[in-house]
């Protein structure tokens, strides 16, 4: 039963990280804080890089996996998925591991950038949280000015 939902919502999370980076480049993030020590900045895009990646990348390795396996890929309704690998038990073997480190690294990831975002929010309180919540777009004038 989960691998049953497991796999299209693999799928699912792969077209929604495509529309999300479509989404992005339409519409840039908002500028961090001028306040934000460097090394901060670089781990924040480095963390947005890694899990965009991860997103994206996880997804086609377990299709991978699954087609070099010749497991279908069914998604609702009967509607089932092309291999996009050849059948082979070696891939198969490499890339099944692969995948769950990938997953593994995606969690570590999420929840790294979960701490970095609470640190913001409840520590520096500099707007960043808020700057990431969909609900409140508008940064706040000193942030925005680059003052604490």
């Amino acid at each position: 039963m989960l691998v049953a939902v497991h796999r299209p919502l693999g799928i699912a999370i792969l077209i929604l990280v495509v529309i999300r980076l479509a989404n992005r480049l339409l519409n840039p993030a908002p500028a961090l804080p001028a306040t934000m020590p460097s090394v901060m900045r670089l781990a924040a895009t480095a963390s947005h890089i890694l899990l965009y990646a991860l997103m994206f990348v996880l997804p086609l390795v377990g299709w991978g996996m699954l087609s070099a396996a010749r497991y279908p890929i069914v998604l609702a309704g009967g509607l089932q998925l092309p291999p996009i690998l050849p059948h082979d038990i070696a891939l198969y073997a490499w890339l099944r591991p692969l995948h769950t480190d990938l997953a593994y690294l995606l969690f570590a990831t999420f929840l790294a950038h979960l701490g970095a975002a609470l640190f913001h929010g409840l520590i520096r309180h500099d707007g960043v949280l808020g700057s990431m919540a969909s609900w409140h777009r508008t940064i706040a004038p000193s942030v925005r000015d680059g003052k604490p």
